[in-house]
């Protein structure tokens, strides 16, 4: 997923350093607007993940905090270690999303410029 929104965030970039016609513009905003609510989706969903894995990791640590095993500490490090990758992946994701935003709204701008 990491590798196709760079590429998209590519591609929108070199849109945007190029000149269009004002119907290549709107089907090019259709297709980012298309694009947005999927990468929405895909946000949500790891957002609720991403929260899960946070609790399960919290609950990991108050039992190992309370009780200490061995088994309970690599459980809350396999847990932090899955949070940490998480958090990460859902970093990108949010600021993807917000760079996508940006850049359909530049393309909104160009369009009601000419009317």
């Amino acid at each position: 997923m990491t590798k196709q929104i760079r590429a998209y965030l590519e591609l929108l970039e070199r849109f945007f350093r190029a000149e269009h016609t004002e119907e290549e513009t709107e089907q090019f905003c259709a297709e980012l607007l298309r694009r947005i609510k999927f990468y929405q989706h895909e946000r949500l969903i790891h957002l609720i993940v991403t929260m899960s894995v946070g609790v399960f990791f919290m609950l990991s640590l108050i039992l190992y905090l309370s009780q200490s095993g061995a088994g309970l500490l690599i459980l809350t490090v396999m847990f932090l270690a899955l949070l940490a990758a998480y958090l990460k992946h859902y970093y990108f994701l949010e600021n993807s999303v917000q760079k996508m935003y940006l850049y359909y709204y530049q393309i909104g701008e160009s369009v009601t410029e000419k009317y």
